[in-house]
């Protein structure tokens, strides 16, 4: 979620000391802004979200949501949770495994190929569905939020949304479900 590029912006912003520099690589620039780390169902229902400053480490904020909610794999033990190739280290998958969960992500360079690999690719387009669906339709991107208030009211709109459309595509028998574009007039 960017906010600005030039120091100026930076200096007189009423999200400075949360939102930070950080690198997209889908748009090959540096920016300043917040990232949103999402755990979704495999229907894009989303379940938990954090907000960080754009340059956090990504496993990090998982597992800090993990343990707040704990609920979340508690009750549903040994689940699998789909990641890119940032969810990486021995320890990050050590704690993943004292909470019953396994990750599926790609191997990284020089890593030998990973379990489950062959269901990566078709799983990895939920994750960018999802993405797109925030960023196209829901234009989480273009969020006019200046404070943090601001940022996070704009965002629980955006994720109330999605979660809206789609329990109104499954009870109504939809054959996509994580579309609300139907409901964008």
């Amino acid at each position: 979620m960017e906010y600005g590029h030039s120091r100026e912006t930076v200096k007189r912003s009423d999200l400075a000391g949360w939102a930070e520099y950080g690198y997209c690589a889908s748009h090959s620039r540096f920016f300043w802004g917040l990232r949103l780390h999402l755990v979704c169902t495999l229907q894009s229902l989303p379940i938990a979200f954090v907000l960080t400053g754009a340059k956090a480490d990504e496993r990090e904020p998982l597992l800090d949501l993990l343990a707040a909610e704990c609920e979340l794999l508690r009750e549903r033990s040994r689940q699998t949770l789909i990641g890119d190739k940032n969810y990486f280290g021995r320890g990050f998958e050590r704690e993943l495994s004292e909470h019953e969960a396994q990750l599926l992500r790609p191997a990284r360079k020089g890593e030998r190929e990973r379990p489950g690999a062959a269901l990566f690719e078709p799983l990895r387009q939920v994750i960018e569905s999802i993405n797109e669906t925030f960023k196209g339709q829901l234009d989480l991107e273009r969020h006019r939020g200046r404070t943090p208030g601001g940022v996070i009211a704009r965002l629980m709109q955006r994720i109330l949304a999605l979660t809206a459309s789609i329990w109104h595509n499954e009870a109504t028998g939809q054959t996509v479900l994580c579309s609300p574009s139907a409901y964008g007039h």
